[in-house]
């Protein structure tokens, strides 16, 4: 809420006297002393907050649409089409990561917004990279996200048509047959950095036929991986021969590893994104092609391979798949290269020369369990931590599109995800070190089956029974040996309030093991005092047993993608505590509510996860891969606010 404006006193008035701001200052600590009151009462049974929201209160502020304004806005503009026609074409050889939650939601978004349709088209034109693994998990992510894809489509669809239009290329004098090294290719345009002059290869200029014979001498396997190539003949040396995407970019290639998961071994030879992807795009009739800018380039070679093939008239869009290119969505403090992932999962052995000239090695173990490790963000691991989709969805559509870098710290994507979170999960009671704490003059009176509300501020519908006894669990972090001024849980001969529970307690006495860690806790019953704080607590005779994880970054820097990957520097900066495990953990029987809840659901929803706020502790799920055989493993999805008054 913005401060109220500042006026000063007319020049004939005198400012307040000492004894008036004492008697001020005092009166404002008393009134934040009694709301501090009102509010722990709040969380107690009989006193849950009932107030609504009235016809006064401001209404929020509907966010705003991107796909009716801005960078979305404009590039539909450019081709307003009654029927509009977008797709999602990953390469299935890895896992997606956040930043494609992004791609998912401006190609399916647009799509939905103009009532058009979305494709899901797997580009499988690699065999010796891909697994069935990535083609499932990413149709189960789209689908996770709430999509649904109006075809799921591959490229290898349409490899008898792309052989033909290469052939058909070739005829028009528009590709040939290179048979140079990759070092001779690069050479000729422009060496490693691009600046030396670049030239014509020798096999540029030969006749039309003979590329037609050697381009099939390839699909008959006559060429090895390496040794032939076909490639577009472009330009050198028009307008725009400053783009690499002009320079005789290859259109096929030979493939070593050529078994393919839907062709089996028919084809030797495979064709590129870059001849593969517009072509696609027309067959399929795609009318807005949406990309990230790294591509921006490709739209001269996408355009140009169009029209060379009569499937796009120069200059237009009317005719043709139009591409634009929108800012890509990175996230600091994370790793997203498939590559530096698959090390951390695989683990590696990497060589370093060392100042002597030698070769030392070295193997670095993995540092995580698998692609879908919570510490991780890929969305497979996003999801398994217990991210609800609609959260990770609503936070990219309101960082909005346009052609620049979007750039973000992982702090906002989690505030984000906690201010989901706190207006849809209900609270339980979660204690993460637990030490008994015997209520020595409790009588059997004074035990009971509490009736909790989910939510005490009555945002979040329904109630669980608790049960409260003569023993409880506290945390560790709740008790103290020895008591100071500025503690205000238990300690030895101070009141505390336990949440929910009518009357706080006071420690007594405690014992330790031989170790000197503190195991029990003697206490009784502190009637009529007023405890200065309330902390969790669980009943020792119906907790539930869990194990806990809790999350830190991965690493150490803020860059981890500055680090040294070539020679393993980067192992040296990851974080040994990244995840924190509790194995002895206590939940109290509430839980056991929720996941009947749950089951009594209709099973199949795309974000199937039990979720819940555990006071003063963070938002956890039930970790779907782990939780079996009677055992619960709980996720920390994200902390609760920093509380700075504590």
């Amino acid at each position: 809420m913005a401060d109220a404006p500042k006026t000063d006193p007319p020049a004939e008035e005198k400012g307040p006297s000492k004894r008036a701001l004492e008697k001020a200052r005092k009166k404002a600590e008393a009134a934040a002393k009694k709301a501090a009151l009102k509010a722990e009462a709040a969380l107690r049974p009989k006193e849950p907050s009932t107030a609504k929201e009235t016809s006064t209160t401001p209404a929020t502020t509907a966010p705003a649409n991107v796909f009716a304004e801005g960078w979305l806005k404009r590039v539909y503009e450019e081709k307003p089409v009654k029927n509009v026609r977008t797709r999602f074409p990953p390469e299935p050889n890895g896992f997606l990561h956040i930043g494609h939650a992004k791609a998912i939601a401006v190609n399916f978004g647009f799509a939905k917004h103009h009532n058009g349709v979305c494709f899901l088209r797997y580009d499988d034109t690699n065999p010796a990279k891909e697994e069935e693994i990535y083609f499932t998990s990413i149709l189960d992510i789209v689908k996770w996200l709430g999509f649904e894809p109006y075809k799921v489509t591959y490229s290898s669809d349409h490899f008898d048509k792309l052989y033909e239009l290469a052939e058909e290329l070739i005829r028009r004098d528009g590709a040939y047959v290179c048979h140079c090294s990759r070092e001779e290719v690069n050479r000729q345009r422009g060496g490693p950095d691009n600046r030396a002059p670049r030239y014509a290869c020798e096999h540029r200029t030969r006749p039309i036929e003979e590329s037609l014979t050697e381009f099939r001498a390839m699909r008959d396997g006559k060429y090895k991986a390496g040794e032939a190539y076909l490639r577009m003949k472009q330009s050198l040396t028009d307008p725009n021969e400053g783009n690499p995407q002009m320079w005789d970019l290859p259109a096929y290639r030979v493939v070593e590893k050529n078994h393919h998961h839907r062709t089996g071994d028919r084809w030797k030879i495979y064709p590129t994104y870059d001849f593969t992807h517009c072509l696609v795009d027309a067959f399929e009739e795609i009318s807005h092609s949406m990309c990230t800018t790294e591509f921006q380039q490709s739209r001269v070679s996408y355009d140009w391979l169009l029209e060379k093939l009569d499937y796009k008239v120069a200059k237009s869009e009317e005719k043709g798949p139009m591409q634009r290119e929108y800012g890509r969505l990175n996230v600091t403090g994370t790793i997203l290269s498939k590559r530096r992932i698959q090390m951390l999962v695989e683990g590696t052995t990497v060589e370093k020369k060392n100042e002597d000239g030698t070769v030392s090695t070295r193997t670095i173990p993995p540092s995580v369990r698998n692609w879908d490790d919570p510490r991780l963000y890929t969305l497979v691991a996003l999801r398994r931590r217990g991210i609800p989709a609609q959260a990770l969805l609503s936070f990219v559509e309101g960082l909005g599109v346009t052609d620049a870098l979007t750039e973000i710290q992982t702090l906002r994507l989690e505030n984000a995800i906690r201010k989901h979170l706190e207006r849809t999960v209900p609270r339980q009671m979660l204690i993460l070190d637990p030490i008994k704490v015997i209520i020595e003059d409790m009588t059997p009176d004074d035990e009971a089956e509490l009736t909790i509300p989910y939510d005490p501020k009555g945002t979040i519908p329904g109630e669980r029974k608790v049960a409260f006894g003569r023993e409880v669990y506290i945390d560790r972090s709740d008790f103290r040996e020895e008591d100071s001024l500025d503690y205000f849980r238990l300690a030895p001969n101070k009141v505390v309030g336990l949440y929910n529970v009518a009357f706080p307690i006071c420690a007594t006495s405690f014992s330790k093991d031989e170790n000197g860690k503190v195991t029990q806790i003697k206490a009784v019953k502190a009637s009529g005092e007023k405890p200065k704080t309330y902390i969790q607590w669980v009943d020792v005779a119906t907790a539930v047993p869990v194990t806990a994880r809790q999350y830190f970054p991965l690493f150490k820097t803020d860059s981890p993608n500055a680090l040294d990957w070539k020679s393993g520097g980067w192992a040296d900066d990851l974080n040994p505590n990244s995840e924190i495990v509790y194995d002895n953990a206590v939940i109290e029987r509430g839980l056991e509510g929720l996941r009947k809840e749950h089951e009594s659901k209709p099973s199949g929803a795309s974000d199937d996860l039990v979720r819940f706020q555990a006071l003063r502790t963070g938002y956890f799920c039930i970790d779907p891969v782990d939780s079996k055989d009677g055992k619960v493993v709980l996720n920390q999805i994200v902390s609760l606010r920093e509380d700075k008054a504590k």
